[in-house]
């Protein structure tokens, strides 16, 4: 647990600092918490658990769970120093009334209640309370419980004391209001777990549990004393690591706490993941940048005094180094900046030179002191490059075979009239007959049709330059034009849509996983910006006299059947694959816009899906018989 100072400094009604009232709200909730769906919903959770985190960084907490309890409401309780409850100066309120009525109000702005804090706008406990049919709150402080209700953020009566007490602590329950979340008021286990094990892994010594008492009810309690060490070693349990155990390095300068747990695997592709405040940075920014400008610097330079990188050499890319590479970077800093409300991107210009400076100086006596890691990593950063040297030579024949070519597009492609990219889609079909049928069927102006032979390359386990000459591969990079990896880029893109068609059969699935790892690993914006999605065909063809209709699962079937006439009896057919559907048919059901499903890719849980990439497409066969065993219970349709 990273602590800043060591005087723990006085936290009562005075550090509350009132910046402005809470107005509007529930008026415009996707403000506060980026919408009023099942991301902002779980939002509410993240607001209340980062109030008891920052307690957990000042040094006061240890102890933090959440409860989904059996009506689906929430309950956060944590064994702080409690919410001050003394009357604030200037509210003329309990503190803790302020803290959950006044937006902008917390102890994070005086400067003397946190001095690191991860809800940096400190609208957390009033936005909850505002969108909450009710909400109650329980301190435990100075020997006595304290109570307060609340209906849509509205006090519900004055705070009162309710009992005696031998410990200290905040309890806060809420019921998410459905007027504000009209789509869903269900909250996922997955989702609340999967957070709480990052923050685990984040803050070492801090235990986090999730229990739900709901029907079938989950529970789990996550402590790591390795803090990020552990963290690295859990996202490369399927990767294969060179060596046995991550390098961590920390420092402290200027009141900014850095930690680093680095390991490199077996894998051709790398996973650096930054944390600013315990927020996880997906664009980067300052601590990430000059991470990688430092380890860059620092391997290049042991390489050559080492005599490993010979003089007629070129110097290691960053990209070298960092292939196989799972890195977790974590910053602690008390006046955070970050680019946009989403708070995606570490702004601190400071923190560059200070990440620099540390990483540079520890690594470098890292390789020292251990010559037969350091030796393992050049040989892997040495065979990175050959292999983006003959990638760019691959690139270099492909351009100039293009050059030679009356249209750079591959030839199987069947494109649309349009060069509109916001309004064209690209279907990627499996197989001949399918790519015929939806070639045929297609609205020509804004779809285009592009037939694949059989499974692409699984990504996961080739070298760049095996990616580059493989065909199919190849034939979707010049069809979308966006290129790959680092040359990646999204503003080239011919299609907005790019959709994956593929019978829905094992073998369907298995292309789609394929694809979704070439997207994942190397295209991962067109994912991150909404521009892959999945067809969704039909599985049954109903036929009742002149009347069709079709069902795309079987929970469907039986509702259409139902609704059918006992006669004459309807006609069922069953689809094997995209192939058996005529093009008009393949239009009506699965390219249509006005009648269509499709299913868009998202990537709401980076981390998540990488693991699932690793464990499924990877090289260790054992996670994946475990995934099996565990999961076949659950398979409703298998191909035999």
């Amino acid at each position: 647990m990273v602590q800043l100072e060591n005087e723990k400094q006085a936290y009562d009604a005075n550090q509350i600092q009132v910046l402005e009232g809470l107005e509007a709200v529930r008026k415009r909730p996707g403000m506060y918490i980026g919408s009023t769906a099942s991301r902002g919903l779980h939002h509410l959770v993240w607001e209340i658990v980062d109030n008891s985190v920052d307690e957990a960084l000042a040094g006061y907490c240890d102890k933090i769970t959440v409860t989904i309890e059996s009506d689906n409401s929430i309950t956060v309780t944590d064994n702080g120093r409690g919410i001050p409850v003394d009357i604030h100066e200037k509210e003329g309120k309990p503190a803790v009334e302020v803290i959950l009525t006044v937006l902008h109000a917390g102890g994070k702005f005086g400067g003397g209640g946190y001095k690191v804090s991860g809800g940096l706008h400190g609208v957390g406990a009033s936005v909850v309370n505002a969108l909450s049919s009710l909400l109650e709150v329980y301190v435990h402080r100075d020997g006595n419980i304290y109570y307060q209700k609340f209906v849509r953020g509205a006090p519900q009566g004055e705070l009162i004391e309710i009992g005696e007490t031998d410990h200290t602590g905040t309890k806060i329950h809420f019921i998410p209001d459905d007027e504000i979340f009209t789509e869903t008021r269900e909250f996922d286990y997955d989702v609340l777990a999967s957070r709480l094990r990052e923050l685990a892994f984040l803050n070492k010594g801090i235990s986090f549990s999730v229990m739900d008492k709901r029907e079938n009810g989950r529970q789990n309690k996550y402590y790591y004393e390795g803090g990020i060490i552990s963290y690295v070693e859990h996202l490369n349990n399927e990767q294969g690591a060179l060596h046995e155990e991550p390098i961590f390095i920390e420092g402290n300068r200027d009141g900014i706490a850095l930690e680093l747990a680095l390991q490199y695997t077996q894998s051709f592709t790398s996973q650096i993941l930054s944390f600013a405040n315990n927020i996880h940075t997906h664009e980067g920014g300052t601590h990430e940048s000059g991470f990688k400008t430092a380890l860059t610097r620092t391997i290049n330079e042991y390489a050559r005094k080492s005599g490993l990188l010979k003089e007629n050499e070129t110097n290691f890319s960053g990209e070298d180094v960092r292939e196989g590479l799972t890195a977790i970077i974590s910053v602690k800093h008390p006046n955070p900046q970050f680019e946009g409300q989403t708070k995606t991107k570490f702004g601190n210009s400071e923190v560059k030179t200070i990440t620099e400076s540390i990483l540079s100086n520890q690594l470098e006596s890292f390789l020292l002191e251990n010559p037969t890691i350091a030796k393992m990593i050049i040989n892997k950063s040495l065979l990175a490059s050959k292999a983006r040297m003959a990638a760019k030579k691959a690139r270099e024949l492909t351009r100039r075979k293009s050059a030679l070519e009356i249209s750079t597009l591959p030839g199987k492609l069947a494109d649309c009239s349009s060069k509109d990219a916001s309004i064209c889609e690209l279907f990627i079909v499996e197989g001949n007959s399918a790519g015929g049928s939806a070639k045929q069927g297609r609205d020509r102006h804004f779809q285009a049709i592009l037939p694949l032979r059989g499974k692409i390359l699984n990504v996961e386990k080739a070298t760049m330059d095996r990616i580059l000459h493989n065909a199919e591969i190849g034939t979707m990079i010049k069809a979308f034009g966006t290129g790959i990896g680092e040359g990646f880029d999204l503003e080239k893109a011919r299609y907005h849509k790019v959709v994956i068609m593929t019978d829905a059969d094992v073998d369907g699935a298995h292309i789609r996983t394929l694809m979704l790892t070439f997207f994942y690993r190397f295209m991962r914006e067109s994912i991150e910006k909404g521009y892959i999605y999945i067809a969704q065909p039909p599985l049954y063809k109903i036929q009742q006299g002149k009347k069709i209709l079709y069902a795309y699962n079987d929970e469907q079937l039986e509702e259409i059947i139902s609704t059918l006439p006992s006669t004459p009896k309807p006609g069922l057919q069953r689809y094997k694959g995209l192939g058996e559907m005529n093009p008009e048919q393949l239009w009506e059901t699965t390219m249509n816009p006005e009648t269509r499903t499709l299913m868009r890719v998202t990537l709401q849980d980076a981390i998540d899906a990488d693991e699932v990439f690793a464990m499924l497409m990877g090289d260790d066969v054992n996670p994946r018989r475990q995934f099996i065993e565990e999961n076949a219970i659950y398979v409703k349709n298998l191909d035999v």
